[in-house]
């Protein structure tokens, strides 16, 4: 083929055009000029940063004729060799193909050998991840211990998918995602270079559509290139990455401002017609409105702006909806989009979505020139009562008008029925209560069973703390939970008829929540003391092992368990 993608001709081939990873080629030139060369490395981060390129380049470092030096001279047999691939010393392994045993295996025989043409005997193992666990075992030794003249680099997307005994016998550089400034840089010396005409704002959209990956930029260039006639402009950009005119985004933004549905739903027609995706439209709506909320808040930080350009109508836009609007918006457009992954319908979602925000109640707090002119008001009447008792006109003040007594107000939380708490108590047993606590487990299971999940959520923090032949008290932790409980009756005859299934005895159920149930406890035992009742299970003879421990640790901090 006599043509090559952009990516291919400007792969970087010395450290100084890997972009946006200074910290990276600063130390491995470092490394190279004091002669401290590692005999594992591992290159991770998300893809199109470099990788591959950084590992290819210090393969060259290592065997240039010329070494040590920072940078390959590009120059040399060993170092046009290793461009060209036609050096068999170092060995690039794709280990998504070459991910059995056998291959690491024959790796670990051919290490031995020396190398034939440079110095290192380099091994390039890219998406290394995605080795078996067995082959991962058979690199393990050969890793750690190779020979001298061997170097091994791994590279990565998903690091955390490699056994910490691999990485912990490499030296770790993470890559980061290249920011869209450098990207732009990079892409618009390739453009000068190849003589191609351009817009700058047309790069700063395939920029940020790359997603901080250069290889992907770089693609969407080739698309922006071949699709443009003389010039890559905007819109030539726009239609390659599919994202949406900014055009049309203060359009619908405007109209949302308006309350203007008809202009909304019409723009929304029009860049439906065009092919553009809902779901890539409310995306690039989401970050519009995130782009305008970071212009109201820091207008410092423009390099922080995805997907919005400063021209005059979004910064008139910008001064006309309030931040606690944009948030709103960002809500309703979050939900539809959360919504428009499980549907085949996205686009009624999306105009749903448009509707509402047209059709939004207005924000409740003023604008600052609204605040002034208030304020101006305001000292006009001040002024204007100032001259009126300067001339002697007595202003009457009307007396302020009684209020009412207000009602008393609801008692808020849930009021446990105490009188059937100590009647539960004192028939209450032991075996009574093991039973059901025997059977609790089997009764969670069954409600689920009967589609009935978010009521057996409510008994997560609830226990059974005593029961009878005939009832038993359910202690929870939260008050609303005991009393959306003990106020849904489908639930209680459910729990009821559940229980006489497992147990044979219908059961009924007293809830309590906790703080509730520690005073009643309380009070009961101390009027059994008082009538001399000796007869329920708080007062029987306490056994001295527990009385003992009741005295070290505190009786609210002891369980008791038979």
């Amino acid at each position: 083929m006599s043509y090559q993608a952009l990516y291919r001709v400007w792969r970087p081939q010395q450290f100084v055009d890997v972009v946006g990873q200074q910290h990276v080629t600063q130390t491995l030139q470092n490394a190279l000029l004091q002669q401290k060369i590692s005999h594992a490395y591992l290159f991770s981060g998300p893809r199109g940063t470099g990788k591959t390129s950084a590992a290819k380049i210090l393969a060259k470092a290592v065997n240039c004729e010329s070494a040590p030096i920072s940078e390959p001279c590009n120059e040399c047999d060993a170092c046009r060799g290793i461009t060209d691939g036609s050096i068999p010393d170092v060995i690039e392994i794709d280990a998504a193909s070459n991910n059995g045993v056998e291959e690491i295996r024959d790796i670990r025989d051919k290490v031995k050998y020396a190398p034939n043409v440079v110095t290192y005997k380099v091994y390039i193992i890219d998406e290394v991840h995605m080795l078996s666990i067995g082959a991962f075992n058979a690199l393990l030794k050969t890793l750690e211990e190779p020979p001298k003249h061997v170097i091994f680099i791994l590279a990565t997307t998903e690091p955390h998918k490699i056994p910490l005994t691999i990485i912990s016998r490499c030296q770790r550089f993470d890559f980061k995602r290249i920011t869209a400034q450098d990207i732009v840089g990079r892409m618009a010396h390739i453009v000068d270079e190849s003589g191609v005409h351009y817009e700058e704002n047309a790069l700063s959209v395939i920029a940020r559509a790359a997603e901080g990956g250069m290889r992907d930029a770089l693609s969407l260039l080739d698309q922006a290139i071949s699709f443009s006639h003389d010039k890559v402009t905007v819109e030539d950009a726009l239609t390659v990455t599919g994202a949406v005119s900014q055009v049309y985004l203060n359009q619908l933004a405007k109209a949302i401002d308006e309350y203007n549905v008809s202009d909304a739903l019409g723009a929304l027609e029009e860049l439906l017609f065009q092919g553009k995706d809902p779901t890539r439209l409310v995306e690039d709506f989401i970050l519009y409105f995130r782009d305008m909320l970071l212009y109201k808040t820091a207008p410092n930080l423009e390099e922080s702006l995805e997907r919005v350009m400063l021209d005059e109508e979004f910064k008139e836009l910008s001064d006309k909806v309030s931040p606690q609007q944009i948030y709103k918006y960002i809500d309703i457009l979050n939900e539809a989009q959360q919504e428009m992954k499980f549907t085949n319908h996205a686009r009624i979602y999306l105009e749903v979505s448009l509707v509402k925000l047209c059709q939004m109640e207005a924000n409740p707090g003023y604008n600052s020139s609204e605040i002034q002119e208030l304020l101006q008001k305001v000292q006009s009447l001040e002024s204007e009562l100032q001259q009126l008792k300067a001339k002697g006109v007595t202003v009457k003040q009307d007396s302020p008008p009684q209020q009412a007594k207000r009602a008393p107000r609801a008692q808020k939380g849930f009021k446990a029925q105490t009188g059937k708490i100590q009647e539960v108590l004192k028939t209450a047993t032991r075996e009574d209560l093991n039973l059901i606590k025997s059977r609790w487990g089997d009764m969670l299971e069954m409600l689920n069973q009967r589609q009935m999940r978010s009521q057996a959520a409510l008994l997560n923090d609830a226990e059974p703390v005593a029961a009878s032949t005939n009832a038993f008290v359910l202690k929870f932790k939260y008050d609303i939970h005991c009393q959306m409980a003990m106020e849904n009756a489908n639930f209680l005859e459910a729990l009821s008829s559940i229980l006489q299934e497992l147990t044979t005895t219908g059961y009924q159920v007293v809830g309590v929540p906790e703080d509730q149930w520690q005073k009643i406890r309380e009070e009961f035992i101390k009027y059994q003391k008082m009538d001399g009742d000796n007869t329920t299970e708080e007062q029987e003879e306490e056994d001295p092992f527990i009385a003992e421990a009741k005295k070290l640790v505190g009786e609210e901090l002891l369980e008791v368990k038979e």
